[in-house]
């Protein structure tokens, strides 16, 4: 499953340099972090509402969405989704609190 992150990574990162007219990821790139984040507000937002109304495959289609746009901010920070799943495997097997508690004051 890993691997459609490591494709879509790639693509994104691609996207980088690509003229802002040429793709929809190139042009959210170009209007810089202020753009990919109010995108992933508006994605959390219909993520929350289609699980409010219970819809399944609503949930599906919107989570998609907003984990698309968190890949964006992903690469526009260099970061990749490795570096994500590396922080989930460290957490496994920790209770929330102890994972919380081991963050001491860290935001």
């Amino acid at each position: 499953m890993s691997d459609i992150l490591t494709q879509l990574a790639a693509v994104l990162e691609a996207r980088k340099n690509a003229a802002p007219d040429s793709s929809y990821v190139a042009g959210l790139y170009a209007k810089g972090l202020d753009a990919i984040l109010k995108k992933i507000g508006e994605e959390a937002t219909e993520t929350v509402l289609a699980a409010k109304q219970g819809d399944r495959r609503q949930i599906v289609h919107e989570t998609a969405d907003l984990w698309f746009h968190t890949l964006v901010l992903l690469a526009q920070q260099g970061l990749k989704p490795d570096d994500v799943l590396q922080e989930l495997e460290r957490r496994f097997g920790l209770s929330g609190l102890e994972e919380k508690a081991q963050r001491g004051n860290k935001p």
